[in-house]
């Protein structure tokens, strides 16, 4: 059943988290509706109260892919369904021409005036995280704000694509290693990469807009939605692989899948990336039979991203591809510091 959609101002992406969660208005943090303007939030609740970064410098080699292209590194399902949404006239013109300036002028100043801004004064060691995760990827670093907050999450605003920003929650700060901080850092660089945030609003008007006319407005209304929500999920698997492309190690990817589907600091050394793979496996073979698939598409159907436990299988089968071998031939290694 196709959920009704909220005032056009009002609109949040979730990024890592497999569900949607909806909170008071206002709390900009808390409301989560599938969909537009690229606010992405992970809905993990714990306590926390910790200090934001414990880190010592080491040397390190990074890697910089100088001619780095979206469609270099993007998953199928995201290429498919982009087309898609471009196929459309106008969307991306109209999309940005209501949405760009007011809407990321209200987000904009709700952070300035909750969080803190990262800098090269202000929590170097993240600052350095960001810069390194934009310079592997090829894209200009977007603004780094820290938000006090015991909800686990991570999202970024790129409506107009003027002014973009991350936002890192101190628990998400908490629950990860550098190594797995700087891959969620790069996953959402990778929605800037892609241009995510402007399909992801104007699909959402399109819905709107269909919700507002009675009788057939409403199918076509719930039909965009599916056809989002799919959209959704496989550009989730596209920026995936863009925190792959930084952090070179599945494991790293995957063990952030994993504690944000049932980690916690006090239980991190005993977590195990290879018996999560194996969960992927047994989860593959319970859905392989008719009513396994029925039920799987029907676990998933209304969902903004794929299971956590699908998005490590698909990561790890494609850090064993031609494709990803291919692209780790054209990075150019760097020396720079990094964070442990």
């Amino acid at each position: 059943m196709a959920a009704s959609l909220p005032p056009l101002n009002w609109f949040f992406h979730q990024t890592y988290s497999p569900v949607q969660v909806k909170g008071s208005r206002s709390n900009l943090s808390y409301f989560v509706q599938s969909g537009t303007m690229m606010i992405i939030v992970k809905s993990r609740t714990r306590s926390v109260g910790v200090p934001i970064c414990t880190c010592r410098a080491a040397a390190a080699s990074s890697v910089v892919f100088r001619d780095l292209d979206a469609d270099d590194f993007r998953h199928p399902l995201d290429r498919q369904n982009t087309l898609l949404l471009r196929a459309i006239p106008g969307v991306n013109e109209v999309g940005k021409a209501l949405l760009g300036s007011v809407a990321e002028q209200v987000m904009l100043l709700e952070n300035i005036g909750t969080s803190v801004l990262v800098s090269k004064k202000q929590l170097p060691d993240l600052h350095q995280l960001m810069n390194e995760a934009a310079e592997t990827l090829n894209v200009e670093p977007p603004d780094l704000y820290v938000r006090q907050s015991p909800v686990p999450n991570a999202y970024t605003l790129a409506i107009s694509g003027n002014r973009p920003f991350v936002v890192v929650h101190t628990s998400l700060i908490e629950l990860l290693t550098q190594k797995e901080l700087q891959a969620v850092i790069a996953h959402e660089l990778g929605h800037l990469k892609c241009d995510h945030g402007v399909w992801l609003t104007f699909a959402n008007i399109l819905a709107l807009g269909a919700y507002s006319i009675p009788g057939l407005g409403g199918l076509i209304a719930r039909s965009l939605e599916e056809q989002l929500f799919r959209w959704l999920r496989a550009a989730e698997l596209t920026c995936d692989r863009a925190a792959l492309l930084v952090a070179r190690d599945p494991k790293v990817v995957i063990s952030v899948l994993m504690k944000l589907a049932g980690g916690c600091p006090s239980m991190a050394d005993q977590l195990n990336v290879d018996a999560f793979l194996e969960q992927a496996r047994s989860y593959d073979k319970a859905s392989s039979s008719p009513i396994g698939w029925y039920m799987r598409n029907a676990q998933t159907r209304q969902l903004s991203h794929p299971l956590p436990i699908l998005r490590a299988r698909e990561i790890d089968e494609w850090s064993r591809s031609l494709e990803y071998r291919s692209l780790l031939k054209r990075a150019i290694h760097t020396n720079s510091t990094q964070k442990v």
